[in-house]
């Protein structure tokens, strides 16, 4: 694959790394102080080695969750008077075939994940510094979902309504398939997956162990407008198009908050208690200097890591505003601030620079990813629901599968 690979300060990127590792050690040594009286870390999950505490036990996966999406029984199948509609087109067709969670495309790259056939593309189309590049990105993300799908499964015990409920369990359901799909992905091809930054660390655990809906803004207004980032950015890549799908489902995930608040709006207390929006702005801050720690990897495959994470930060200030998740600093002053920091280190780091708007770039690759965001954002300043944007979009493609 040919990547127009940027270049690099390796000494600045070196140092990086060496504050990260510093940092890491500084809190994970105080996470396990603080568990010595019942604080620390709260998320049970092993990003050294890529799964939840107690190991892969893929065995039981396959007796019971990859069954129960085989043999998950539809509402509009067995109840035809009523007014679900929860079926494909295929899966009226294939009802006894079809693995019904997935569509034709999904299906056809899971059963390449393991292949020989599978392997060797990736061989072929990358080096394998290349390879190591783009698993070092995904795996922002790929332990990213292990914490979506721990934050999204407590959301649902503070979540009202039955519709409510319903959206959130379906979100819970995704991000299992998520993140046991993609780990089967990045183990495919054959490079070391390294932990998460600490930087990453802090977020997550914030997410986690923050209270009723400040994970909501933790998980589906942050998290989620990064994995959103990173599949819309490698999507269009060679062995990575399942990513598309990915896609799809945090385009939805990141409406949910618009659409469950527009029906049970937030009280003035709630979107502007100090304590939340201290909290939020702590949820936020610590995934701007992760951007340095990704500046080699993307680099490599011809991404400013910059780029990427103004455009990230400017996603995240529109849709906490639309929602109502005030912070201390007002969306237009936080973003100056970021594009300020990020010129400042470019300076430092890239002789030459000139001073640049980071946050009015944009990373996301392909036509059909880039529709989606350009609807979706639209969407949320008309008022529309991009749930239902997201939905025309999966069928669409599963015809033209």
């Amino acid at each position: 694959m040919e990547f127009n690979a940027l270049p690099i300060n390796e000494n600045v990127t070196n140092n990086v790394k060496r504050v990260e590792s510093a940092v890491n050690t500084a809190v994970r040594g105080y996470e396990k102080l603080a568990s010595l009286v019942g604080g620390g870390r709260k998320g049970p999950y092993d990003d050294k080695n890529f799964e939840f505490v107690g190991g892969a036990r893929d065995s039981l996966r396959m007796k019971h969750y990859d069954k129960s999406l085989r043999l998950l029984w539809k509402a509009e199948h067995h109840l035809p008077q009523g007014n679900f509609r929860d079926m494909t087109k295929d899966e009226k067709v294939f009802m006894s075939q079809a693995k019904q969670t997935l569509n034709k495309k999904e299906r056809i790259q899971i059963d390449r994940f393991s292949s020989d056939e599978y392997k060797e593309l990736i061989n072929r189309e990358y080096t394998q510094e290349q390879k190591q590049a783009i698993i070092n990105i995904l795996a922002i993300i790929g332990h990213g979902e292990a914490y979506a799908w721990m934050v999204s499964a407590e959301v649902l015990t503070d979540c009202k309504s039955t519709g409510g409920r319903a959206a959130l369990t379906m979100q819970v359901l995704e991000e299992a398939k998520h993140f046991v799909v993609l780990r089967e992905l990045m183990l495919a091809w054959d490079c070391d997956i390294p932990r998460f930054t600490v930087w990453e660390y802090i977020v997550l655990e914030r997410t986690l162990k923050s209270k009723g809906m400040e994970k909501f803004f933790g998980m589906n207004v942050v998290v989620e407008n990064v994995a959103m980032g990173i599949f819309g950015m490698l999507g269009e890549l060679p062995g990575l198009e399942i990513l598309k799908m990915f896609h799809l489902d945090e385009s939805r995930h990141t409406a949910l908050p618009y659409n469950y608040f527009d029906e049970m709006p937030m009280t003035w207390w709630e979107k502007n208690s100090p304590f939340a929006q201290f909290r939020r702005l702590t949820m936020v801050l610590p995934a701007v200097p992760m951007m340095a720690s990704l500046e080699k990897d993307m680099a490599i495959i011809g991404v400013d890591s910059l780029e990427f994470g103004g455009a990230m930060l400017r996603k995240i200030a529109h849709m906490k505003d639309r929602v109502g998740f005030n912070t201390f600093i007002p969306s237009s002053v936080l973003k100056e601030f970021v594009n300020d920091g990020f010129n400042l280190y470019a300076s430092y780091s890239r002789p030459g620079h000139t001073t640049r708007r980071f946050v009015e770039a944009d990373t996301v690759m392909g036509e059909d990813m880039q529709a989606i965001e350009k609807e979706l954002f639209d969407l949320y300043s008309t008022g529309k629901k991009v749930t239902e944007l997201a939905s025309r979009k999966i069928l669409d493609w599963r015809k033209a599968a």
